[in-house]
C-alpha cells in the first residue's frame, strides 16, 4: 500500500484494487451518501478508484484512501477533486459510519491540507456540503475554510454552503 501522507491515527494512501470491499462500507452505502448525490453501484467503485489512482500519478494530488491505523482498515476517503488547472481544487471526504464522531474526517481534512501546501501549485481549495450535513460544514469552519455564501451545484442540484481555504 503506498502512503502518501501519516498523522498520529490515520495514513492517507493511493487508492488499490484491493479497496473495493472497504469503499463498499462508504461511497457504496446509501446513508452514507444520502446527503452526497446517493451511493455508487459496486460496478463503478473500482473505476472510481482506478481514476483517483490515474489523477494522482498524473498530478501528485487527488482522493486518497483512509486507513485507520490501530484498526488497520480502510475507513473513508479524503483528499481533491481536480477538474482543472491544479491552483485551484476541491476537498471532499467521506467515511464509513462506523467511523463516524471520532475525529477521523477532521484529521484527514487537515492532513490534505498539508499535502497542498506542500504541493506548491495549489492556491486555492472550494469545498460544500449539503445543508442539512451539519458535522461536514462543522469541519470545515474548524480547520480554517471561510464561509462565502451559498452556491448552485449542478451536480446535486441544489444550493449548498460553499467555503474556500487560501493556500
Amino acid at each position: 500500500m503506498e502512503i502518501i501522507y501519516e498523522t498520529k491515527r490515520l495514513c492517507l494512501c493511493v487508492f488499490d484494487d484491493i479497496h473495493l470491499d472497504s469503499v463498499k462500507e462508504f461511497w457504496g452505502d446509501e446513508e452514507v451518501m444520502t446527503l452526497c448525490n446517493g451511493s455508487s453501484p459496486h460496478n463503478v467503485l473500482l473505476q472510481v478508484m482506478n481514476g483517483y489512482r490515474k489523477c494522482h500519478y498524473a498530478n501528485a494530488l487527488s482522493v486518497y484512501a483512509v486507513l485507520d491505523k490501530e484498526a488497520n482498515e480502510i475507513i473513508g476517503a479524503a483528499g481533491f477533486n481536480i477538474t482543472g488547472p491544479l491552483d485551484n481544487v476541491e476537498l471532499i471526504y467521506h467515511f464509513s459510519k462506523k467511523s463516524w464522531g471520532k475525529g477521523f474526517a477532521t484529521e484527514a481534512a487537515n492532513a490534505c491540507l498539508v499535502l497542498a501546501k506542500n504541493h506548491g501549485k495549489v492556491r486555492l481549495i472550494t469545498a460544500s456540503a449539503d445543508p442539512q450535513n451539519k458535522g461536514s460544514l462543522k469541519i470545515l469552519e474548524k480547520i480554517g475554510f471561510t464561509y462565502k455564501g451559498t452556491k448552485w451545484f449542478e451536480d446535486t442540484e441544489q444550493e449548498e454552503p460553499y467555503y474556500e481555504y487560501k493556500v
